[in-house]
């Protein structure tokens, strides 16, 4: 029988390969996607994507929702409290991983892994140590769409955000900025592919600067 896991799910480009790993064959069944919203803006942390259009992500995707929700201010201490809450809920039903998108950010992964520890649970890294340059293509050549919705304006300028990710946008990436904008330089929005039943449609909105640093793309339901 397969393990049953839950899979940290942003909405956003490393996540939707790393499922496609799942789903390709590693021996685990997807329990509940797990993704962290901003209650104030009810939408996703960082990738600022609606929650709308991440509740049509998980239909196309055919896997449930497990929302947990943060403040726009939320500390370390509140997210932590706010995952727990969510994670033991899973525990007692006999889910005791969580499989994560992450590549090579060493402190993250122990951050991560530190966390899920405290209550008997483990982290899956189905992409960990893959070369970016390849993912990112790998990403564009199996035929998944993504949209970029929000880029960190010390790393890219504000033309970035709102394009779509494709051949174009990797030769234009700074080679300062990491192909899969591993670093936080930027979050993107997947809506279609080959895990997804149905394109998830929406239209391109207005592109607007938050905290003085982080451009955002907002993408409206279509």
């Amino acid at each position: 029988m397969p393990e049953r896991v839950l899979f940290s799910w942003s909405g956003g480009k490393d996540s939707a390969l790393a499922l496609r790993e799942i789903l390709e064959g590693r021996g685990l069944e997807i329990a509940a996607l797990l993704t962290t919203v901003t209650a104030d803006y009810d939408r996703i942390s960082m990738h600022g994507v609606r929650r709308t259009l991440l509740e049509r992500q998980a239909d196309s995707l055919g896997f449930p929702l497990e929302l947990v929700s943060v403040s726009k201010h939320s500390s370390n201490e509140e997210y932590e409290a706010n995952m727990r809450h969510v994670l033991t809920k899973h525990l007692a039903d006999g889910v005791t991983s969580v499989a994560i998108g992450d590549v090579f950010l060493e402190d993250v992964r122990q951050y991560r892994e530190r966390n899920l520890a405290k209550i008997g649970m483990k982290g899956i890294f189905p992409l960990w140590r893959r070369d970016t340059d390849e993912l990112v293509r790998a990403f564009i050549d199996l035929g998944f769409e993504a949209i970029v919705t929000c880029v960190d304006s010390k790393a890219l300028d504000r033309r970035f955000a709102g394009r779509r990710i494709d051949a174009a946008f990797v030769s234009d990436l700074p080679s300062s900025v990491d192909p899969c904008g591993e670093n936080g330089e930027y979050h993107s929005f997947v809506y279609d592919g080959p895990i997804f039943r149905d394109r998830v449609e929406h239209t391109v909105g207005e592109v607007v600067l938050r905290d003085d640093r982080f451009y955002y793309c907002d993408l409206v339901p279509g």
